[in-house]
């Protein structure tokens, strides 16, 4: 009996330490609702050129969407570096626009170490791009704005 006890309480406490793990602040992601931004709001900014004071960083593998700068896949650890060289840069007011595009978000490898560093560096405006399946639907598709 003593022995279930002891091991019952391994596994609550193994289980505590893995959720905690994927939760910051009482949320899963480390952006929250408001800081997703459209497909549609980023392609009208675009479309209408009412982007000034607005940074787009593509920080996967996918597709150029027009204006972005290009830093590359940030799960590694020379484009993670890239990005707060660029970051720094930057006035903490101004609207950053993150996106990646390469799959869906739950299994992006390079949004959240992203948005965490944008975080980590206190900017105030830090927006991700809601591309929930991929660049090619979410945006391509979609005839938004691409470099030529």
């Amino acid at each position: 009996m003593k022995s279930r006890l002891i091991f019952g309480a391994i596994i609550f406490i193994a289980a505590v330490i893995f959720l905690s793990s994927f939760q910051k602040n009482g949320q899963k992601e480390p952006w929250t609702e408001k800081q997703l931004m459209a497909t549609a709001e980023l392609a009208e900014k675009l479309n209408s050129g009412m982007t000034t004071g607005t940074y787009i960083f593509n920080i996967g593998p996918s597709g150029k969407i027009k204006n972005s700068i290009t830093i590359g896949p940030t799960q590694e650890a020379e484009n993670m570096a890239r990005l707060k060289k660029q970051l720094a840069k930057i006035p903490k007011g101004s609207e950053i626009v993150i996106y990646c595009g390469c799959c869906p978000f739950e299994n992006c490898p390079n949004i959240r170490p992203a948005f965490e560093l944008l975080n980590e560096m206190k900017f105030t405006n830090a927006r991700l791009l809601n591309i929930p399946k991929n660049l090619k639907v979410n945006w391509i598709d979609k005839g938004y704005p691409m470099q030529n």
